[in-house]
């Protein structure tokens, strides 16, 4: 028999927007354990938004972050012994996950001097809907529909 399951513990709200989304982006952001890091590169990303477009910075990270958002997923799935991709709508919770994980895992791959600078780049082409993290999502979704006669597999 399994152990329960473990709580959700709510996070702290961050300091400057008193939202705890940021906390979870900068969470992710994180690395080493150093958060005062990641909230510096997350607020240096912030201003340099401000600066780079005269919008607000938090306006547009939470617009790129709805850019990004994926509806569906594929999971693969063995049936008969034969795997089959098969797509699925994904919860609420995964896709706030993956939508932070991608904007920083392409911000990481971009080309830049600071961390912060390649942050505000990707969150800028993501409330444009550019940059990787929407080519990601557009990937995911149509990978989805290429695999939709495989739907009724679905448990």
């Amino acid at each position: 028999m399994r152990k329960t399951r473990a709580k959700k513990r709510p996070l702290q709200p961050d300091p400057r927007y008193q939202e705890a989304l940021v906390t979870r982006f900068v969470n992710n952001l994180m690395w080493n354990g150093k958060k005062s890091g990641a909230y510096t590169i997350f607020y240096d990303a912030m201003d340099l938004i401000e600066k780079k477009t005269k919008e607000k910075g938090y306006d547009l990270w939470k617009e790129a972050l709805n850019n990004v958002m994926p509806g569906v997923e594929v999971r693969s799935r063995r049936v008969g012994g034969a795997t089959f991709q098969i797509p699925t709508e994904i919860r609420a919770d995964r896709k706030i996950s993956l939508t932070m994980k991608w904007i920083i895992q392409f911000a990481r791959k971009r080309n830049g001097k600071s961390m912060a600078d390649k942050l505000a780049a990707e969150i800028i082409a993501a409330s444009k809907n550019e940059g990787g993290a929407v080519k990601k999502k557009e990937d995911t979704h149509r990978m989805a529909e290429a695999n939709k006669a495989f739907a009724h597999f679905r448990r």
